[in-house]
């Protein structure tokens, strides 16, 4: 891989109140609030892990043979859970060409916990789950990747007949030419987008991506949609079939818990919704299973996907003949997830860590624990060239954040004013608030009434006075084109859309570009346990 070096950088913490985007119970969990608190348990890593589950021996098996061709790190860690060792646990929708950036700080977050946890003798292990039987195709078939000032948006366009598992549907031609453009705009991206490509499917470029990304780190990836996951997983899904009115009416008492204590609920609980889909055994979609509650003609109630009708029992049958068609929803998923691996930690984002609160009651019911989740490493990465940027016009990264890229540009322009223009007009400002401060006191002196009417004209000729400095930035943006080119670098480079990098540029890039090296920096920086938002600067 042809990469750029890292040079050994630095990084910044940004308070969470000055990151965007973030929620309120999540902005409460990380900063320990009381309140997000008694909906989510603290972090367990400190603590032992939690008991091996009966089917220990056999989870290992299944997962060591996907991880059958891993490098010498992953086949320790496979050693190392064999003899016990505890899982710090992350995951992710397999996407295309990698996915966003916050997936590999996904994985570097739980590396470095696992680490963390190894270094004071309780062995952990990091694997990564693959969110493969999701069916939302929109949010997995494109990736947006720096192109100079723009980001340039591959989309993968032979979109699935039905709302089948985005895992399992295999790549056609077209394909390669996304592959090449990849490699076009990245410089290089190696051996890590090789196995997009036909025949090839989303689980297994997704797969084969992080595998070979963090192979040096031993990360553990795992697919547990086929049937004998699902088979080891059945009690979780039996308690969804079974308890389905018990668990609903926790869940809607969850939500109300929540909104009373003054937060949003992130998924919601409709009259007839339940913890499962159904995948349809001929055309492979996945749909919503509906819960009909028990009435005198079906004591135990009925269920619906689609047109077709089911009973209890005929769930009960699928579990146990073809359990893989039997797919967990976002509330259960992490349960599913948990009650396979037992895992000490589950790393997750902001949006993740909101419905683990309501999952909180399911785990409680089901597993009589509740994992306690991580937030993931949140970072912006600051190429070199941006990084000159924003020297060079004396800007942090929250101020980025802060603007979008025309209000910058008019910043940037008011920056850029000719010194003997900018002291004019900071020399007038001066004088005219000193001015100004001097009569309305005057005035208020002389009586109250007067001096608010001198209080509210003095805010007015303020205003102008800064309308004259919009004004002749304006006039300055319009001579200087290459100010409003640096605006659009850096909003595109670093808020793109008003909306963190993390969460739009690929993964793809900035591994082709920096090399496999990323990735152990992305896990010392995950290390260092920033509580807020970290400016990485390349």
């Amino acid at each position: 891989m042809n990469a750029t070096k890292i040079a050994t950088g630095t990084a910044d913490c940004i308070p969470l109140a000055a990151t965007p985007g973030l929620s309120r119970l999540f902005v409460d969990f990380c900063s320990g609030g009381e309140a997000a608190h008694s909906f989510l348990p603290s972090d367990g890593m400190g603590q032992d892990r939690p008991p091996l589950p009966a089917h220990w021996t056999e989870l290992v098996r299944l997962l060591a043979a996907q991880n059958a061709a891993a490098q010498a790190p992953a086949q320790a860690a496979l050693r190392a859970l064999a003899e016990g060792a505890g899982v710090v646990v992350t995951g992710q929708q397999v996407g295309l060409f990698g996915g966003p950036l916050y997936t590999p700080f996904k994985a570097a977050t739980a590396i470095a916990r696992a680490r963390k946890a190894a270094a004071t003798g309780n062995p952990h292990v990091a694997v990564f789950w693959l969110a493969s039987e999701d069916h939302d195709f929109a949010e997995v078939d494109h990736v947006s990747l720096p192109a100079g000032r723009e980001l340039k948006k591959l989309v993968y366009a032979p979109a699935p007949e039905t709302a089948r598992p985005v895992g399992g549907i295999a790549f056609d031609d077209s394909i390669v030419p996304l592959a090449d453009q990849v490699r076009a705009i990245s410089g290089s991206a190696g051996a890590l987008v090789e196995e997009y490509k036909p025949g090839r499917t989303f689980a297994q470029g997704f797969a084969h991506f992080y595998a070979t990304a963090f192979a040096a780190q031993g990360l553990l990836v795992l697919d547990a949609s086929g049937r004998e996951f699902h088979r080891l997983g059945a009690p979780v899904l039996r308690a969804a079939i079974e308890r389905a009115d018990e668990l609903h009416a926790a869940l809607l008492e969850r939500n109300r818990a929540l909104e009373a204590a003054g937060y949003q609920v992130q998924v919601a609980v409709a009259p007839q919704s339940s913890l499962l889909f159904l995948v349809d055994e001929k055309s492979g979609a996945r749909q919503a299973l509906k819960r009909t509650p028990p009435a005198a003609a079906e004591p135990d109630g009925l269920w619906q996907a689609g047109a077709e009708t089911f009973s209890t029992a005929d769930l009960l049958g699928i579990l146990s003949s073809a359990p893989e068609r039997l797919s967990p929803s976002a509330l259960l998923r992490p349960v599913f997830q948990d009650f396979l691996l037992a895992p000490s930690s589950i790393v997750a984002g902001p949006a993740e860590i909101a419905y683990y609160a309501q999952s909180g009651v399911l785990y409680d019911r089901i597993l009589g624990r509740q994992t306690p989740p991580a937030a993931r490493l949140s970072a912006t990465l600051i190429e070199p060239h941006v990084g000159e940027l924003l020297r060079k016009h004396g800007l942090g990264l929250e101020q980025v954040f802060s603007e979008d890229a025309a209000s910058l540009a008019r910043s940037l322009a008011a920056r850029n004013l000719p010194p003997e223009t900018r002291a004019k007009l900071d020399g007038a400002a001066h004088a005219l608030d000193a001015e100004l401060t001097a009569l309305v006191g005057w005035l208020q002196a002389q009586d109250k009434g007067l001096g608010q009417s001198a209080e509210t004209a003095a805010s007015k000729i303020q205003y102008q006075m800064n309308r004259l400095r919009t004004l002749a930035a304006n006039f300055q943006l319009q001579r200087e084109a290459t100010v409003a080119r640096h605006a659009e670098t850096l909003a595109s480079a670093l808020f793109p859309g008003g909306v963190l990098e993390e969460r739009v540029h690929g993964a793809a890039y900035y591994f082709a570009r920096y090399g496999l090296e990323l990735a152990e920096m992305l896990c010392a920086q995950a290390a260092q346990g920033c509580p807020g938002h970290m400016a990485l600067w390349l």
